[in-house]
């Protein structure tokens, strides 16, 4: 389990490809002490496992799904990248509670100034639509944003010059594919729903059996 506050940023120093996987080896470019391993590191956003390390470096494998889901098969070397350790019991959750799953890739769509800060707008597949709130929680390429506002298929966010500094995103130009998972939370509240919500016929926009009473005799 992840915050989505990237701790520094890594520099890719090896890319293994073998057919449809790859082995990545990242050295860090901050102090990164006391590396475990099979201990789980956030790279971009994707929960990857640490097999072999060093002073400040380490090598992580990436399977065939997850290069299937996530950008991580695009790295080349010499890339840098987002890097986030673990989430502690008892450290602060300055961000939001993300678990490295990459739902999917979006795609910034356009970049303008906004103050010292800078407006992100990104497209994303129309099924995770349901799923992206304004004000809600979003996790691009492992940093913990909040949305701005959103449609059906993109989303804004509003990115402050600290963020900029500390992570790759300052690298993002129109066109860059990048991981996005949405709210842990939202997506089990969608699955608990699901038994109730109906599929409506052929065409048609999906019946939903909820009402207030509904919601009223399960307690919410």
């Amino acid at each position: 389990m992840f915050t989505g506050l990237v701790q520094g940023k890594g520099r890719v120093e090896a890319v293994e490809a073998r057919g449809a996987e790859t082995r990545l080896k990242i050295r860090a470019l901050f102090e990164l002490a006391d590396i475990v391993l099979g201990e789980s590191i956030a790279v971009n956003g994707a929960c990857l496992t640490v097999e072999t390390f060093g002073q400040g470096w380490f090598t992580v494998y990436a399977s065939a799904e997850t290069l299937k889901h996530t950008s991580l098969g695009g790295l080349k070397t010499g890339g840098q990248v987002n890097l986030e350790r673990a989430l502690a019991l008892g450290d602060r959750l300055g961000g939001h509670l993300v678990s490295g799953h990459v739902d999917c890739l979006a795609c910034v769509a356009d970049i303008r100034p906004a103050g010292e800060s800078r407006v992100y707008t990104l497209t994303f597949p129309p099924e995770f639509g349901s799923l992206v709130v304004p004000k809600g929680s979003i996790t691009l390429d492992g940093i913990s944003l909040t949305v701005n506002d959103c449609g059906p298929e993109q989303l804004s966010v509003n990115i402050i010059p600290a963020t900029q500094r500390e992570t790759t995103i300052s690298g993002w130009t129109p066109g860059t594919l990048v991981n996005m998972e949405t709210d842990l939370i939202g997506k089990y509240v969608q699955s608990m729903l699901g038994p109730w919500l109906g599929k409506g016929d052929a065409g048609s926009a999906p019946s939903s059996k909820l009402s207030m009473d509904f919601l009223r005799e399960h307690g919410f």
